[in-house]
């Protein structure tokens, strides 16, 4: 295989792997308000995806508001699931609250299938279809601004939680409940913070993995739990840890797919998944938890 093919198989797979790492953000963060795993994060996924092909299709809406109403959408559907379904439920056991969000995707799922029906969608990209020519490979100009997107939100992201103020709070109360109530910081508002931001995560990366692979109501499933290797490969709670964890994921897809079978290529997540719960627990950029006697 020359350098064109395999420069062309490794943006494709950091162009995957960029989706895996917003989905696996999304994972953390509700992961680190609540303790609880959001199995919807797929289903936001596609949700977003299908959102801007009808928005696209049927409203005739230019792609890039498209998009953006889609993602806006997706972060409503995100803080309406919190105050409606996990609020009540906020005194109950992280496990509790995980197995909520199971039932949360079915019904997600079951009513996109309903109302927007059950045949796979797509659109143009943010650029159209065009190619581009790079090194002699030839990359889809969507899969550039898919990194490109991946990369601002990742900034942004590290920006919101690392120098603003609800930002901060967000960590605080994530970090300890208790003593972040004694200054005035409500757990449940950050609950309902980290949704939000969750679910326009998600749906954003749902809008602009659309245009390369198509989307139906039956794709968050599997989205969702590359995701959710991604989140486990990185370590879970971390937000470097889930960029470093879906661009290994996706790199690691497009090798198998490229040197080996494509049939192979979804048994990659099962097997990052198996060996990161064998082998390190918590992740390549978690930390080992510590139970003292």
């Amino acid at each position: 295989m020359d350098s064109s093919s395999f420069l062309q198989i490794i943006l494709s797979g950091l162009g995957n792997g960029s989706i895996y790492a917003l989905i696996a953000v999304g994972f953390n963060i509700i992961f680190k308000s609540t303790g609880a795993l959001n199995f919807a994060q797929g289903e936001w996924v596609m949700l977003g995806g299908m959102l801007a092909a009808f928005c696209f299709n049927d409203a005739h809406l230019p792609v890039w508001q498209a998009c953006l109403l889609a993602g806006l959408a997706v972060a409503l559907v995100g803080a309406l699931t919190e105050r409606l379904l996990i609020r009540p439920l906020v005194n109950q056991t992280p496990f509790a609250l995980t197995l909520v969000t199971v039932g949360i995707a079915l019904l997600s799922k079951s009513l996109v299938m309903l109302t927007l029906g059950k045949n796979p969608v797509g659109y143009p990209g943010l650029s159209g279809r065009e190619f581009v020519q790079l090194s002699g490979a030839s990359i889809a100009s969507q899969t550039l601004w898919i990194l490109a997107i991946t990369l601002a939100l990742m900034a942004l992201t590290h920006v919101f939680f690392a120098h603003t103020r609800w930002g901060c709070a967000m960590r605080a109360a994530a970090a300890n409940p208790a003593a972040a109530a004694l200054v005035g910081i409500r757990h449940r508002r950050v609950v309902l913070g980290s949704f939000i931001i969750a679910a326009a995560v998600g749906g954003l990366a749902g809008t602009i993995i659309t245009p390369l692979t198509l989307m139906s109501y039956d794709s968050g499933a599997m989205l969702g739990f590359k995701g959710f290797s991604a989140a486990m490969l990185g370590g879970l709670g971390s937000l470097p840890g889930a960029t470093l964890g879906g661009l290994l994921l996706g790199l690691l897809e497009a090798l198998v797919s490229g040197y080996v079978t494509s049939q192979f290529k979804d048994a990659a997540a099962f097997l990052v998944l198996l060996l990161v719960l064998l082998l390190r627990p918590q992740g390549l950029l978690g930390k080992a938890e510590i139970n003292k006697l």
